[in-house]
């Protein structure tokens, strides 16, 4: 009983440490992410395509499906390239009326590690999943995963 208390507390103070380091190291590559996935979504709705541009890697594939909000179904998953997604960040929001400065831009990072990260927003058309790499010092999207949001 005491070997097993004694090996569960260095255990928690191995997992602690370890989980802490990995925390401290990441801070500013956590940062950089958010920075990435924030010109993503402000590129969208500013109708900024060069925020695009500079956060997505031009070999992005880009997959989602949307809800029809007459028959409740989603659509097959479609694809977009880099290129097709620059021309959206042009029209999407051309006439202001899909999003403004107080439209939703949730984003959560999940994991960052020296050269890869996984993240999500919640935005007006609904939510992403990224992958991110992160390439000469610079992070990109890489990959995206969406769907459109039931409640939208």
């Amino acid at each position: 009983m005491k070997n097993n208390i004694k090996f569960f507390f260095i255990l928690l103070l191995i997992i602690s440490s370890t989980a802490g380091f990995s925390q401290n190291s990441s801070s500013e590559d956590e940062k950089k992410v958010r920075a990435a996935i924030l010109d993503y979504v402000e590129g969208v709705y500013e109708v900024d395509p060069a925020r695009i541009k500079k956060s997505v890697h031009p070999s992005l594939v880009k997959r989602g499906t949307s809800l029809n909000r007459q028959s409740g179904e989603y659509s097959q998953f479609n694809e977009m390239t880099f290129g097709q997604l620059v021309e959206l960040a042009k029209n999407w929001n051309k006439d202001g009326n899909r999003a403004d400065s107080k439209t939703v831009r949730d984003i959560t990072v999940y994991d960052v590690q020296d050269k890869t990260a996984t993240a999500k927003v919640v935005a007006a058309w609904g939510t992403d999943y990224f992958h991110l790499a992160q390439i000469d010092g610079k992070w990109y999207i890489m990959n995206v995963l969406w769907q459109s949001l039931k409640s939208n």
